[in-house]
């Protein structure tokens, strides 16, 4: 599993897993849903701030986490109300008939049938709820065409064992390149295609987003052998730091914390007040600035000196065009 959607689909099946049993080893958890033990804990670190609205001490799921980190064990109470009956208002179910006729009118044949079922159970138990939704006209996008031509001419250079030449943008540099890459695979994750291959540009192998293909051209030669590349995990997510990225360390506010749930850190640690105190492998130090910029005054780089450095000149020069 990997990706956002994946951790969601796993957290709730998680739930009524560990409401089932007064406590479970974290090992047997890792194992029952064939991720590692660290993937676990994530999960409920998320599930720990997920409950009821209000988001008061007694709202919220309660994971005991003395004993996850003392005994490797997890116990999870406070949430009974997730055994209840739902029962929707009609504003509710008229949104969720309107997401299931989008989800119909997008999916595949394979998709809709099980659509059906579901809307049919779901029109009659909501009765004027799905008369309300019934007035909503959709209008849903086409199929990305380019796209699916991207995708035509990649997977016909898998099959044909041949080199590809790509027009790729990188949004973390703002900038368009050109590069001839090896072709390993096609990868779906986190609701986007990914190709995933060798990149002789950078000599080394990467993941290129088929929406950010500008252009591709099949070649004649063929795709050099990689046999000593292992399958690409991504029960991480699509983000995989290397070990000789440089190792940068941030201190996040708490609106920031969020930081080190969707990005790989190598470590976390309280910082008080709220705040969290994170180290993490960057790349590429144009994306870096990006997102600490993007954060405003909610992080800060403390090391290396010359990344902070680097942060500050580009807030410097983005407050200078503001009068």
């Amino acid at each position: 599993m990997s990706g956002a959607r994946d951790q969601v689909a796993r957290m709730l099946a998680l739930v009524p897993y560990l409401q089932s049993r007064d406590e479970v080893a974290l090992e047997q958890a890792a194992a029952d849903f064939g991720v590692r033990p660290a993937q676990i804990v994530k999960d409920l670190k998320v599930l720990w701030f997920c409950g009821l609205p209000g988001l008061g001490m007694g709202d919220l799921i309660d994971i005991d986490m003395d004993a996850l980190q003392g005994d490797g064990v997890i116990r999870l109470s406070n949430a009974d109300y997730l055994t209840r009956p739902l029962r929707l208002g009609s504003s509710e179910a008229s949104a969720l008939v309107v997401a299931l006729r989008a989800l119909r009118e997008g999916g595949d044949e394979s998709v809709r049938p099980v659509v059906d079922r579901a809307l049919a159970k779901l029109e009659t138990a909501v009765g004027e709820g799905a008369a309300v939704a019934g007035q909503v006209d959709l209008h849903l996008p086409p199929t990305d065409v380019r796209v699916d031509a991207v995708r035509s001419e990649l997977e016909r250079a898998v099959a044909e064992g041949r080199q590809v030449r790509l027009g790729y943008y990188v949004p973390a540099r703002d900038e368009a390149t050109d590069r001839v890459v090896d072709p390993l695979g096609l990868i779906g994750a986190e609701g986007h295609t990914y190709l995933d291959a060798w990149c002789h540009t950078a000599e080394d192998r990467r993941l290129f987003r088929l929406d950010r293909v500008s252009a591709v051209e099949v070649l004649a030669g063929p795709a050099e052998a990689h046999p000593d590349l292992p399958a690409r995990d991504l029960s991480e997510g699509i983000f995989s730091p290397s070990p000789g990225d440089t190792l940068a360390q941030m201190l996040l506010a708490p609106a920031a914390r969020w930081v080190a749930e969707y990005y790989p850190v190598e470590s976390a640690e309280e910082a008080g007040e709220g705040s969290l105190r994170v180290r993490l492998r960057v790349g590429d130090p144009a994306w870096l600035t990006r997102l600490v910029l993007r954060l405003g005054g909610d992080a800060v780089v403390e090391e290396p000196a010359h990344l902070a450095a680097s942060v500050q000149r580009a807030a410097d020069s983005a407050l200078g065009n503001y009068p």
